[in-house]
């Protein structure tokens, strides 16, 4: 076996209807966000009360489901927690997580808005809006740290976006090449 795979477990997962596929495991955890532009304004989602982030605004965001895709799972998570609907349009970068998740990462995708007005889903979420660059720094709601911080440095255009590769031979899953 390969060295790369010798901490990888093969499993069978289920999928919608019942069919199986094959899938790894591992102890890691993969997360995903979603930076979603307006006009001149960014989707924050505040999180509802039971969350660990209680009260706080941050950028949609979830761990990957079995069997998905990171970005499939950036904009199942803007839809759930926003209503909005959104179109992957490159990979913003990658975030190594702190304690307790040390090891695991975030992906974190730029996204367009492409339909639907911010609504929570009162599970995960209590509200759900696009923010301007002064709503972000003038609000007296607190913010989750790092979502802040990166919302800033988009909306200040310091960030960097990898376009998904069109020619990549493994489409139509996406590669940011």
């Amino acid at each position: 076996m390969h060295a790369l795979w010798q901490n990888v477990a093969m499993k069978t997962i289920e999928l919608p209807g019942g069919s199986q596929k094959p899938s790894m495991s591992s102890d890691f955890i993969t997360c995903v966000g979603a930076v979603v532009s307006g006009a001149d304004s960014l989707l924050a989602v505040r999180q509802a009360k039971g969350h660990p982030l209680e009260g706080q605004w941050t950028i949609p965001w979830g761990r990957l489901e079995p069997g998905e895709s990171p970005a499939s799972a950036a904009l199942r998570e803007v839809k759930e927690e926003s209503g909005i609907v959104a179109a992957v349009t490159g990979l913003i970068g990658v975030q190594e997580l702190p304690e307790p998740w040390l090891g695991s990462f975030a992906l974190v995708y730029h996204c367009d808005h492409v339909d639907g007005e911010p609504t929570p889903d009162f599970r995960e979420t209590d509200a759900a809006t696009f923010l301007t660059m002064d709503q972000i720094r003038d609000s007296n709601e607190p913010f989750e740290p790092w979502s802040r911080w990166l919302m800033i440095r988009v909306l200040n255009g310091e960030h960097s976006v990898t376009l998904p590769a069109r020619s990549n031979p493994y489409s139509p899953q996406i590669g940011f090449l």
